[in-house]
């Protein structure tokens, strides 16, 4: 088996869940038979077992409180529209979760400790968003909370009777505001950044306190120009700033006994562990390795899990008390390379970009420049087992954290506005100039590669951009903007607005001008396309008017539609579009 094959095989576990009154229960998510399913772990008896089995796989699971039950999200085929279901941690039948709700895309669960009260959140293209309470002794689940812009849950407190919601009603998409309300949905607090400053500020929803009749509310907030948590507490309206000395982004978790806090700190593609005590206000470093820590969860004896990675290493669930907390069965993935980090002057600031090359090489070499998608999300120093293919095969790989990418603070984030997709490209263009004139990359062989939003920006980029790219590989991207806007799902289309300034009605200039079917006659380089027919964020009508354009001039293109959404979460499936993309790129690069 060649490694970058095996990479993909190597069986993987997610950092697990455990049940707040039953530690010793947790739920964790494993490709250990090829698709990404959801596992029950009893730690008492070490026992192991399959919750879930679908072709397409699952990773949506919640575990109850008192641990008596799992509860997974079922779609159909990735289309991210269905119902919650359950079954016994046990074993057992899957049961509908909440009769009487008809399907929708998931808009946040919580679940009671009483192990009968849930909260759902749904989303629909009629109703927009919807909040339901199922209480004990409820005939049928009743709505609390309804309205077109994009809501979600955010937590259930310890005693169950309060409701925290993230909210967009100021019709904000990527700025939420806070309400807490009770069970019935009466309102008892509003926290709403948006409100009163020249500033666009967000907030989201970390936590309510892990004990009983405590009001306090753990909330992340941008008003310093990053993500960094406060502690609110509903009942008094009191505000409590931590003012951490860290830079980066800051989220957090409560200790379960409510005294400390889990800080979870994000800098320039590398994260890490702090703990915070609300007595002395004592900020301690936990140890960890250089790298990317992508969850982390503190026990109940004082110890701290998480799933740890660099570009190199594979990820592996660690714990402070210095074990290794869930090995997968099988074989370990095999090593990569490390990453470079290079910072390029851009026309909105300083780019930071990754930068990875086959051991032992020297450039010019062909170079992927792989796009993350998101766009609110950014490439770090973790192990992926895509980039490090490229590698395997002679290619250097290049990752961008372009405007719009996090962890670089809230101005770089918001930078996207009005100009979308254009300005990232302009990012993308700076680190490519770096590359040719740095030695690293052959201009003549330089592969524009991404998914998602990655997928939407290798287009533009073929579009606008024709003369710098020599291939281009798009997986689910977005290539018609308009019709992607009609047939995507509602909470996108929210942030469509946000970032367009309306909709495609309301701004179609903007829509066009960052619409990659625009420039879809100027595209020079062979394109690789791939798509899932059931994906409800990357439409696949929209990629097929793109591909219809492309058609009709006779380009070069090829298209692989599959039977799934945005994505896979089967093994196999995933190295076939790698193997596709792989071939293309040797068939069609200079």
């Amino acid at each position: 088996m060649p490694d970058w094959e095996a990479r993909f095989r190597a069986p993987r576990v997610s950092l697990p869940d455990w049940a707040e009154d039953a530690p010793h229960r947790s739920l964790f998510v494993s490709n250990a038979t090829g698709t990404y399913e959801l596992y029950a772990w009893d730690r008492a008896t070490g026992e192991q077992r399959r919750a879930t089995d679908r072709a397409n796989g699952t990773t949506d699971g919640v575990l109850s409180p008192d641990g008596a039950w799992i509860w997974w999200f079922d779609d159909t085929d990735g289309d991210e529209f269905g119902i919650w279901r359950r079954q016994p941690f046990a074993g057992g039948p899957d049961t509908e979760a909440v009769p009487g709700l008809a399907a929708s895309y998931p808009a946040g669960l919580a679940l009671g400790r009483d192990g009968r009260t849930a909260v759902v959140g749904r989303s629909t293209d009629e109703d927009g968003t919807t909040i339901h309470v199922v209480a004990p002794g409820a005939d049928a689940p009743a709505e609390i909370y309804r309205h077109r812009e994009s809501a979600g849950v955010g937590d259930l407190s310890h005693d169950g009777t309060l409701i925290a919601i993230e909210h967009t009603e100021h019709g904000d998409a990527m700025h939420a505001a806070l309400r807490v309300v009770r069970l019935d949905g009466s309102p008892v607090a509003e926290l709403d950044d948006t409100k009163g400053g020249t500033e666009e500020l967000g907030l989201e929803v970390l936590g309510f306190a892990p004990v009983t009749g405590d009001t306090r509310l753990l909330v992340g907030h941008q008003r310093r120009g990053h993500w960094e948590p406060m502690v609110w507490d509903v009942a008094s309206g009191t505000e409590t700033d931590l003012t951490l000395d860290l830079p980066g982004d800051v989220s957090a978790e409560w200790y379960p006994d409510g005294s400390a806090l889990l800080i979870a700190h994000s800098f320039e593609a590398r994260g890490d562990l702090w703990r915070y005590e609300f007595a002395t206000g004592a900020l301690t470093r936990v140890d960890t390795p250089r790298g990317t820590v992508s969850g982390a969860s503190a026990r109940p004896d004082g110890s701290v899990e998480y799933l740890w990675s660099s570009a190199a290493e594979p990820p592996v669930v660690r714990s402070t008390s210095g074990e290794v907390v869930l090995d997968p069965p099988g074989f370990t993935a095999p090593l990569s390379v490390p990453v470079e980090d290079v910072w390029v002057e851009g026309p909105g600031g300083r780019v930071h970009a990754l930068v990875q090359r086959p051991a032992g090489a020297s450039g010019p070499l062909p170079t992927v420049f792989e796009i993350h998608g998101g766009p609110t999300w950014h490439d770090s120093d973790a192990f992926a087992a895509g980039p490090a293919a490229w590698l395997d095969h002679g290619y250097a790989v290049v990752r961008v954290n372009y405007r719009g990418s996090t962890g670089y603070g809230r101005e770089w984030t918001d930078a996207l506005k009005h100009r979308v997709g254009l300005i990232e490209l302009e990012d993308i263009a700076a680190v490519r100039e770096w590359a040719v004139s740095s030695g690293l990359a052959d201009p003549e062989r330089l592969v524009l590669a991404g998914g998602s939003w990655g997928g939407f920006l290798t287009l533009l980029g073929l579009g606008t951009q024709p003369g710098a790219w020599a291939v281009g590989l798009a997986a689910v991207p977005v290539a018609d903007y308009p019709a992607a806007y009609e047939d995507e799902m509602e909470a996108l289309k929210a942030l469509d607005r946000t970032l367009f300034g309306g909709s495609p009605e309301e701004v179609p200039d903007r829509y066009a001008a960052s619409s990659p079917l625009t420039y879809v006659d100027d595209v020079k380089a062979p394109v690789h396309i791939s798509a899932g027919l059931n994906d409800p964020r990357c439409p696949i009508r929209q990629i097929d008017n793109y591909v219809d354009r492309l058609k009709a001039r006779d380009a070069v293109h090829e298209v692989y539609r599959y039977d799934a959404g945005h994505g896979s979460l089967v093994v196999e499936e995933r190295i076939k579009q790698v193997a596709l993309e792989l071939d293309f790129v040797r068939r069609h690069l200079p």
